[in-house]
């Protein structure tokens, strides 16, 4: 990598939360900002650098035919391609489409659906290109991004929690909700990051940091099952902003096949 290494941070279909968060990130880009240069961030500037790019942040998911030709482009024109936030990562809150009539949307939302190009499903960056590393979040932790900037200028691979929020709980000293109050929680099975927000506030974990290592989400919603959660209560919390990754997807959709049988 050069003395000085390139920056592209890139955007598809998202809020631009996860590029927000880098910007909030003042204090702590002081220490990395005069070692990398921000050659593409259309979000802070208006400059632009057509690269090659030593790193590139990408947010968002894939949604149309021109995505696909343009994370291409974005990929061969990248040392490191990292992807940020839960639409990059596992196609975000939008991916509910892709259990829907993607049409019908079409037709719900605009007034001319004919002049609309998009694909039926929202997917991850990764079912286009090859990544390098997944930052999870929505939107994900500033302190993790500046630890992947850091580690990747300095040659070392960036080191980010794998572990579930329960671990968090268990550190802030929070009571299980599910244990003590039968609230369905997705702790067990979420990758820490958010410092366990919303337990401790007495509120079920949504998954906004997806799937933790080694997960077992089915043992999860077969104990909440035991404990009196409805399938149908169980399927839109497991597809929510992580709705699309794999370990919550197949989970989701054998609850709608039970549901399905129930009825």
């Amino acid at each position: 990598m050069s003395a000085k290494p390139k920056v592209g941070v890139f955007k598809f279909a998202s809020c631009d939360g996860c590029q927000l968060s880098l910007l909030c990130a003042e204090d702590e880009l002081l220490t990395v900002a005069g070692k990398i240069d921000i050659a593409y961030f259309l979000e802070a500037t208006s400059h632009i650098d057509e690269g090659p790019y030593d790193i590139a942040l990408v947010e968002g998911s894939i949604t149309t035919p021109a995505d696909i030709d343009h994370i291409r482009d974005i990929r061969q024109r990248s040392k490191y391609l990292i992807t940020i936030g839960a639409c990059a990562t596992a196609g975000g809150i939008q991916a509910l489409r892709n259990w829907a009539d993607h049409d019908e949307f079409l037709r719900a939302v605009y007034a001319h659906p004919e002049y609309i190009d998009s694909l039926a499903t929202s997917t991850p960056i990764a079912d286009h290109v090859s990544v390098d590393f997944e930052l999870r979040g929505c939107p994900i932790n500033r302190f993790q991004l500046v630890e992947v900037i850091v580690s990747l200028v300095n040659g070392r691979k960036p080191k980010t929690p794998s572990h579930s929020v329960c671990l968090d709980c268990k550190r802030r000293g929070n009571v299980c909700i599910t244990v003590a109050q039968g609230v369905p929680c997705l702790g067990p099975v979420t990758q820490s990051g958010c410092g366990a927000i919303c337990p401790t506030f007495d509120r079920g974990c949504y998954g906004c940091f997806g799937p933790a290592k080694q997960c077992n989400t089915g043992s999860l919603c077969q104990h909440l099952l035991a404990e009196g959660t409805s399938a149908t209560e169980l399927v839109p919390l497991l597809r929510n902003f992580n709705g699309y990754a794999p370990e919550f997807r197949q989970q989701s959709e054998q609850l709608v096949q039970l549901s399905t049988e129930v009825l």
